[in-house]
């Protein structure tokens, strides 16, 4: 049996983040990642990535991890009722792909000491001490990094989110893309709510990201062929797009209860992604710096890791994730929704905000509040 003070299953952004944040809080925490993947590895994603998060990623000290790709300073947001929004960003974004960024965050968690082993990991179990991987691996404390129904959440009979709380998402890559910012199309058909996106990759070539997400329906699952065809109706550059791949978005309009304990769970495994936007990375980065940090400082301090996380999480995030809990009621409404474009479109500080909300821990606030009712109000006069 090998011991281990933390070991993370998944070295995606949470799970290296989280291997970063541990050796940073004790250079002397042997710290074990497990993937069943080699890297470099492709991940269906939009691969936008919010300033905020590099400025996570270099408090752990990874830094570089942008070189090569420029920054994305402006956003053109189409309304589902006609509204638009075309605005420079306060900080610019970048789109890198995630073959690269994941890559770039496991050698950084390499370098500051963490080891990694290619595993498909098959049992799960809890012991006196901690938990068991597979039987042959002992960890102190474990971080489920692999995803929402990952073999930690069902090996452990851990809580998994009701139906609505999950979007399913179809990604490509295709040339000749616009590249005068990032681009999402809101789509107000029978889907609704769903949109489609298109962000170039700023790596020197007319290279971009692009896919339609909606919310999963189990009375009637949207096909990948429905997807695409409404992608291409909106965005019809897209058409020669290639690498297609879908993806489940597990939202945190759910989240499930983190408990007292040793098993801590972060980003997909914890239903941390936006249920305005579907980002993720912020999330991944943040859930996974806090997680790390709780791993190897509860133990020894004598507390315990899963309460030292959920209040750190809660500390952090939980305001955040009150006020997209119910923007995200509302956003049923397109006319709403279609209000805040409005708002954002002849607002730049209600765009802002929106763009927070969005992409990493930002909360409603008045000015938003006060600028959507007015834009609301003048769109009904008309």
């Amino acid at each position: 049996m090998q011991h281990w003070d933390v070991v993370i299953v998944g070295a995606g952004p949470a799970g290296a983040s989280a291997a970063l944040a541990a050796r940073r809080a004790d250079p002397t925490a042997r710290v074990l990642m497990l993937d069943r993947a080699t890297f470099p590895r492709d991940k269906a994603c939009g691969d936008g990535i919010a300033p905020e998060a590099f400025d996570l990623l270099a408090g752990l000290g990874a830094s570089g991890v942008d070189e090569g790709y420029g920054p994305v300073e402006t956003l053109h947001v189409d309304g589902p009722d006609g509204a638009k929004a075309h605005r420079r960003m306060a900080r610019p974004a970048r789109v890198i792909p995630r073959q690269v960024f994941d890559t770039r965050i496991v050698e950084a968690a390499l370098d500051a000491g963490t080891h990694l082993r290619r595993r498909t990991v098959r049992r799960v179990h809890r012991s006196g001490d901690g938990v068991v991987v597979d039987d042959d691996v002992h960890a102190r404390v474990l971080i489920a990094a692999d995803g929402a129904s990952g073999t930690v959440t069902r090996t452990l009979g851990m809580a998994q989110a009701p139906a609505g709380h999950t979007a399913v998402a179809v990604r490509g890559y295709v040339a000749q893309a616009p590249t005068d910012g990032q681009r999402i199309v809101m789509d107000a058909g029978d889907r609704w709510p769903a949109y489609a996106w298109s962000f170039p990759l700023t790596d020197g070539t007319d290279r971009a990201n692009v896919g339609y997400g909606v919310l999963v329906d189990p009375k009637r699952p949207a096909t990948r062929a429905e997807m695409l065809h409404r992608l291409h109706d909106l965005m019809p550059w897209t058409r020669t797009g290639e690498r297609w791949r879908g993806h489940l978005l597990p939202l945190s309009s759910w989240t499930p209860p983190q408990p007292d304990g040793r098993v801590l769970r972060v980003r997909d495994a914890a239903h941390r992604i936006n249920p305005l936007t579907g980002e993720g990375i912020w999330y991944a980065i943040q859930t996974g710096m806090l997680a790390g940090h709780a791993a190897v400082t509860a133990p020894g301090e004598g507390g315990d890791p899963g309460a030292h996380y959920r209040a750190a999480e809660q500390r952090v995030m939980g305001r955040h994730t009150r006020h997209v809990r119910l923007l995200s009621r509302v956003g049923r409404t397109p006319r709403l929704v279609d209000a805040g474009v409005a708002a954002a479109g002849s607002h730049q500080g209600a765009f802002d905000d929106l763009v927070a909300m969005g992409l990493t821990a930002g909360v409603i606030t008045p000015r938003l509040v006060i600028r959507t009712g007015a834009a609301a109000l003048r769109r009904a006069r008309t």
